[in-house]
């Protein structure tokens, strides 16, 4: 994946010979730099000028070029990688004002016993009008006496989110409902559902884009101040942890004043906004992203079309070849009918914007691709790189189609660690062939990572090297790094620009706090970043270093 335009090859060449320009502004030296570059993976020292590398080679060239004003930065053996680019992350702010804790497990599953006794704990101690809500899973999701009316009992003066933490599902009562303008008379908005009981009244279930709209209604009950703070909250965690890129999928930010939000943020991070349109009963909101895809924010980059085909197997709304193993004769349901993802590709193609697909099942990932085939030819796609987000369902006989259609796929390691929920959803044999990694790279598809969750990288990166759910189809420590750095670049479009420590290319990068190539494997989360910079400018410093180090700036 890696290109080089002929102004880095000019650069490469000077640099070694010995005609660098003036001196460096800056020096990390003395260390073990993993440049996710396959020419060249390992160096010692780095020099960058401005917002650029200059020099990436030994310790003993990079030293010689210091000058009286350039900063030196000794790494006393530490690990330095290129700035980790979390392809799919979900900025903004936490949808309730209170989060109900229910049980101390990283994948919440209460059952609604436990919900109401949680809830009835929190309405005795909040006052009238105050948000509740829970975390759940399938437990809820599967049980219809988990519902409005349920909720309504133990807390009829609350509003009350129950949020599946996959994304894909909420269930209101109807304080919550009444708040985001839903009552029995609205209507299923496309590719979403709002669940009725026998007589038509909501249940307070609502699904994939019914969801997604409440997402937003929710949010939209914060001030400015909170959705700021939010942003800023995730891009300042980001990169303590070396994330110096973001890709950000738009789920809960209101289009119109995310230019707002985003100046005020001053986030320390590149940050690029995947447009994701919301729908009505009467249709897609296409106009709604326009007018920012016309509004250039610094730091900020706003390109491609996102669409949810369908849920997740957590829910059984991912669309499978097969019927479900848990659940007789159910397949699961699309979001969008065919003739109206076909008209989605072909607007991609028209106006020439990488398709962002959140596909799962392999029953809709195999129709997406064949319309891919009937829309446009295999050199278009490629042209438009269309991505596969979550691509679990990416079976193996699958694979040629996407690789011919250039299709990138992101995976989100975490998701491999739900091994017995997905055991039950596939079965045995069906689970071996889902949630591909190592085949993907073995036949040359793109792969970028994307945290859709827990923001560390150091645990994805751990997941992606054990597999725990698929073990033959985990990589090299080697092979993550790169995924989550030049990978994620490539599948921005950028892999030019930055994603390696290649002469010419954006200077950003993470110094780690322990050797991630080396740990044993359940050490990795613990991993943090002691130093990162985006575009050669300190952004996290942890002042353990030693060297010269200049003041950390405001903004990027």
């Amino acid at each position: 994946m890696t290109m080089r335009a002929p102004g880095l090859l000019l650069l490469a060449a000077a640099a070694c010979s010995g005609s660098v320009g003036p001196a460096p502004d800056l020096v990390l030296v003395g260390g073990k730099v993993f440049t996710a570059d396959s020419t060249k993976p390992w160096a010692e020292a780095i020099a960058i000028r401005g917002d650029r590398i200059v020099v990436v080679g030994t310790d003993a060239d990079v030293r010689t070029l210091a000058g009286a004003q350039t900063r030196v930065i000794e790494l006393n053996g530490r690990v330095v990688v290129p700035g980790f680019n979390d392809a799919h992350d979900h900025l903004g702010p936490a949808l309730t004002d209170l989060e109900v804790v229910t049980d101390a497990s990283p994948i919440p599953d209460p059952t609604l016993a436990l919900v109401s006794d949680s809830l009835r704990a929190a309405v005795g101690r909040a006052p009238a009008g105050s948000w509740l809500g829970v975390f759940i899973g399938p437990a809820v999701l599967d049980d219809p006496a988990a519902r409005r009316a349920a909720l309504d009992a133990v807390a009829p003066k609350h509003p009350v989110v129950l949020q599946a933490w996959t994304g894909h599902g909420l269930v209101l009562n109807s304080a919550a409902l009444t708040a985001i303008g839903l009552d029995d008379r609205s209507a299923d908005p496309l590719g979403g559902r709002l669940e009725r009981d026998r007589a038509g009244r909501l249940t307070g279930l609502l699904e994939e884009y019914a969801d997604f709209g409440g997402w937003r209604s929710l949010a939209a009950r914060y001030p400015d101040s909170v959705l700021v703070a939010a942003l800023r909250d995730r891009a300042e965690a980001g990169v303590t942890m070396g994330i110096t890129s973001i890709q950000n999928m738009t789920t809960a930010l209101d289009p119109a004043k995310i230019t707002a939000l985003l100046q005020a943020a001053a986030m320390p991070v590149r940050l690029r906004m995947i447009p994701m349109p919301l729908t009505t009963a009467r249709g897609r909101q296409l106009a709604e992203w326009e007018a920012l895809r016309q509004s250039p924010i610094p730091g900020t980059t706003v390109s491609g079309i996102k669409w949810i085909l369908d849920g997740t197997p957590v829910e059984r709304l991912a669309v499978l070849r097969a019927p479900y193993a848990d659940r007789a004769g159910w397949y699961g349901r699309l979001d969008f009918p065919p003739d109206t993802l076909r008209a989605m590709l072909r607007e991609a193609v028209e106006h020439g914007q990488q398709p962002i697909l959140h596909i799962v099942g392999d029953s809709a990932i195999s129709l997406a691709l064949h319309l891919m085939t009937e829309v446009a030819p295999d050199s278009v796609w490629r042209r438009l790189r269309p991505r596969i987000e979550h691509g679990e369902g990416l079976m193996p006989d699958l694979i040629p189609l996407a690789r011919n259609l250039g299709v990138i796929v992101v995976q989100n390691p975490t998701h491999f660690a739900l091994g017995p929920l997905f055991l039950a959803r596939y079965g045995k044999e069906r689970a071996g062939k889902t949630q591909l990694l190592r085949s993907l790279l073995a036949a040359g598809l793109p792969l970028a990572v994307g945290s859709d969750g827990p923001q560390n990288p150091f645990l994805n990166i751990m997941l992606a090297i054990l597999h725990p759910d698929n073990p033959t189809e985990a990589i090299t420590v080697e092979q993550a790094v790169t995924a989550y750095t030049l990978g994620s670049a490539y599948a921005e479009g950028r892999e030019t620009e930055k994603g390696s420590l290649v002469v010419g290319k954006l200077a950003d990068l993470a110094v780690l706090s322990q050797d991630i190539f080396t740990v044993p494997p359940p050490q990795l989360p613990a991993s943090v970043s002691l130093l990162t910079l985006v575009g050669g400018r300190i952004v996290h410093d942890a002042g353990s270093l030693t060297g010269t180090l200049p003041a950390r700036p405001r903004g990027r």
